[in-house]
């Protein structure tokens, strides 16, 4: 078999009715807002996924690690929970798929019936991630998509009958504050079915000083990630964002428990972007938001879970306590109290 994947046309979402984004749209919005902000998902264009792959192999990021670690040790109890019944493995966010081979391979050994479903808004990752598991995993049946979340959930839902076990690993919920953690988790309630499962990765609330070196890398890795967005502008947007005027700053905010990332002007001036047709004014000390990462104790997943319609089946922990994998199980004899 071979890995292929598939960009969703407006088309294929008619039936979905979900809102379109566009990433000039978006850009126009975020910098017209009081504090600038610009979104996260924007960060996966090529060069960003790539920046990416080296943050994860950074010494200093520790998430990564960990739930290789949990994937590892825990494959086996995973592997339990879909038992012998076919069932799509559905990942939101796969990324370069490192991770996922660890599940990928053990379920193969185990001879489960599954086909494995990344679903990313990156074209580029999703290239990367096909031609890797043409080459690990030949025998595998892949359909990748390309789309937002919930427009490939909804179409994959026209589609397939089969039970779902979805995978939201890394801290990816994390990029959401509270409220949209909530929304997140609503939609993927009504987007799964009664007794499906879910996989969800968080990052546990631990030491500051660890969590930030993780964000302010030695290499500066990380700031070269953020400060990739400005060139993204610059060149699908016809942008004049001059790189040296900007710096990479990220925080914990103790209150929110949220490790926040900006890109900060270091003077007066003005960017103009062509295809927008517009200019935006920037004071010297002034942010863009562009990402946060929020960290969470125990008590915070257990409510999120109850509050979203999901029981907690098993928590999966790294050996060092640092990150967890929540297994959920939808259930649907209810609604959601959130």
């Amino acid at each position: 078999m071979s890995a292929t994947y598939r960009i969703l046309k407006q088309k294929d979402l008619e039936k979905v009715s979900m809102k379109e984004h566009t990433f000039s749209g978006d850009i126009l919005v975020g910098l017209s807002k009081t504090p600038k902000e610009i979104s996260s998902m924007y960060f996966y264009d090529k060069r960003g996924t790539k920046l990416f792959q080296k943050i994860m192999d950074l010494p200093e990021y520790y998430l990564t690690k960990c739930e290789f670690n949990i994937l590892k040790t825990k494959k086996e109890e995973l592997s339990r929970v879909v038992k012998k019944e076919p069932f799509n493995l559905v990942e939101l966010g796969a990324g370069d798929g490192r991770k996922t081979s660890l599940l990928l391979e053990h379920f193969l050994k185990k001879k489960l019936t599954f086909k494995y479903i990344p679903v990313d808004i990156s074209e580029s990752a999703m290239k990367i991630l096909t031609q890797f598991l043409n080459r690990k995993f030949p025998e595998l049946e892949v359909q990748g998509i390309v789309s937002e979340y919930f427009e490939g959930l909804k179409w994959l839902s026209n589609l397939s009958f089969h039970k779902n076990l979805v995978l939201f690993l890394g801290s990816n919920l994390g990029n959401f504050n509270r409220t949209q953690s909530r929304v997140f988790l609503h939609h993927l309630w009504n987007s799964l079915q009664d007794g499906d499962y879910t996989v969800i990765g968080f990052d546990l609330k631990k030491d500051i000083d660890l969590m930030l070196k993780a964000y302010n890398d030695t290499q500066h890795i990380t700031s070269e990630f953020n400060l990739n967005l400005l060139k993204r502008i610059n060149r699908e947007l016809g942008g004049n964002f001059r790189l040296n005027k900007f710096r990479h700053y990220s925080n914990y905010d103790v209150f929110t428990g949220a490790m926040e990332s900006y890109l900060v002007s270091l003077e007066n001036q003005k960017v103009f972007l062509k295809k927008i047709g517009q200019s935006f004014s920037f004071e010297e000390w002034e942010p863009i938001h562009t990402e946060y990462s929020y960290k969470y104790l125990i008590s915070d997943i257990e409510k999120l879970a109850e509050e979203t319609g999901f029981v907690i089946e098993k928590q999966l922990y790294d050996s060092k306590k640092y990150f967890v994998d929540s297994l959920w199980k939808v259930r649907k004899t209810e609604s959601p109290k959130g």
